[in-house]
């Protein structure tokens, strides 16, 4: 009778905005001017500087949500994106990102996590950026 323990009851599940340090849900859109700028700027950087190339990331195209707060109300909001970008080699690439909320540095302002579908060069996000995706 001793294996018959009752069953594990999972936690409590206490939505973001209600912690003891409140978050608002309230994130940018996926289009943001600046979000986008952000990531061709960070892409421009990296490639230059680790991969001595000049590829960059010249407009975006079909941007659009694929998720938001899809791990549950109780982690930090986060709104995951993807877009279709045109790069100066002349081809068009999957470009997946998420936005989190009070993410950044020191836990002061938004995140941008960010995934160039095919150019994971040092596989950090796995070939089809799955650690970026919801």
């Amino acid at each position: 009778m001793a294996g018959l323990a009752a069953p594990v009851q999972a936690r409590p599940i206490q939505p973001a905005e209600q912690r003891y340090s409140p978050l608002t849900g309230v994130l940018p859109f996926c289009d943001d001017p600046s979000t986008l700028s952000y990531i061709a700027s960070r892409f421009a950087s990296r490639e230059q500087g680790y991969w001595n190339s000049s590829l960059a990331i010249l407009t975006y195209e079909r941007v659009h949500e694929i998720g938001y707060r899809t791990p549950g109300a109780d982690f930090v909001p986060r709104r995951y994106c993807e877009a279709r970008a045109a790069f100066n080699d002349l081809k068009l690439r999957h470009v997946v990102y998420w936005i989190g909320e009070d993410l950044g540095f020191a836990g002061y302002g938004d995140a941008v996590r960010w995934c160039v579908v095919g150019l994971d060069r040092n596989h950090a996000d796995d070939f089809a950026c799955r650690a970026v995706r919801p």
